[in-house]
């Protein structure tokens, strides 16, 4: 009998596991009415992948239906945080076309409009007297500071922790307040722990996500700091086009990238940033100019670093990308006249700027 026990305790442990491998949908909600696309988006927490978010069709089964198995998109977020606030729209929009997006970071409730509407303006213009710096429409700094600026605030800083030193002595005898909790910082393999999961799913009967996607269609895209990210796993041969949003490696290292990365790329790139009034303008320009031998086409746009992220719909660049998705992974040729046809640009997007190579 007591053998009999633990057979019995060791299925239920497996029976366990392999419920926590399925994809259970644990939290959900729609995005500015789940996009403008023919099937509509919602965003999904799943508890088998609580380190991601995932922006996908609502009704899966119809939308493969009437497309296909479904092309996939990794998503590592700006400033590598662990969220994808910022570019909610942009995913939730792209999702509403026939994607499967999975973001770094775990379920979160989407801000409301008061969120996006700081942003609204992007860049507010140069300062008049220097124009050496811009600013954002929230006032958030957007170029590098000086060394000066960086001398003033480490001499900020170090004040601030003398004088904390300082309460804390005359404090001593009270209980020690506790030191908040470091920031998760994520990591670039996320994408590629991203893409096992939906490998997994898709090959699980079980799964709602069984025999629905289009595993040999997965694109890569990461925004500022994310886009570092994406280029530290770009040689991954599942990944067949990337992304790189106000991003660029330029001469820097950053999450596992460097210029010496650009040599593992293998498949077409796409740049797109936001123009002088970016802060990773350069190091887009840099990289552009490092890629010898592969397709790649670089716009600048007068957006600055936050892009149109936070329009209605994700404005022009939740355009840009789902066209470029649409053209290399869908194959819609037509999807192509966005990077390619110079009297479409020029109609579309006279502001924009538009380079390209190896084609």
């Amino acid at each position: 009998m007591k053998f009999k026990r633990i057979i019995t305790c060791a299925a239920a442990v497996i029976t366990a596991a392999c419920t926590l491998c399925l994809a259970q949908t644990e939290h959900s909600q729609v995005i500015e009415g789940g996009g403008t696309g023919p099937y509509k988006s919602i965003a999904v927490g799943d508890a088998s992948l609580p380190t991601h978010m995932i922006y996908r069709p609502q009704n899966l089964e119809y939308c493969v239906q009437q497309e296909g198995r479904l092309p996939v998109l990794l998503y590592a977020n700006g400033a590598c945080a662990n969220n994808s606030l910022e570019m909610s729209r942009l995913l939730s929009e792209v999702a509403s076309y026939g994607y499967i997006v999975i973001a770094i970071g775990p379920y979160e409730d989407m801000p409301d409009d008061k969120f996006y509407a700081q942003w609204k303006g992007v860049v507010r213009g140069w300062y008049p007297e220097t124009k050496e710096f811009a600013i954002m429409g929230n006032g958030e700094r957007l170029t590098p500071y000086t060394e000066a600026e960086l001398a003033a605030q480490t001499a900020e800083q170090e004040a601030q922790r003398l004088a904390a030193e300082a309460a804390a002595k005359k404090n001593r005898n009270k209980k020690k307040a506790e030191p908040a909790p470091q920031p998760f910082r994520t990591y670039a393999r996320q994408l590629l722990e991203a893409m096992d999961w939906i490998t997994d799913q898709s090959a699980n009967p079980q799964s709602e996500y069984f025999h629905m996607v289009a595993l040999d269609k997965v694109a890569a895209m990461g925004q500022s700091c994310g886009g570092a990210q994406v280029l530290a796993v770009a040689h991954d041969p599942r990944i067949k086009t990337c992304m790189i949003f106000n991003s660029g490696i330029g001469e820097m290292s950053m999450s596992g990238a460097s210029k010496e990365t650009l040599v593992n790329l293998h498949t077409p790139m796409l740049y797109l940033n936001g123009g002088t009034a970016d802060v990773a303008f350069p190091n887009a320009n840099g990289d552009y100019g490092r890629i010898e031998d592969l397709p790649v086409v670089k716009i600048s746009t007068i957006d600055g670093h936050h892009g149109t992220y936070y329009e209605k719909n994700a404005g022009a660049y939740a355009v840009a990308a789902r066209m470029w998705m649409d053209w290399q992974l869908k194959g819609k040729v037509g999807a192509s006249a966005l990077f390619m046809n110079d009297e479409y640009i020029k109609t579309l997007h006279p502001d924009w700027t538009f380079e390209r190579k190896n084609w």
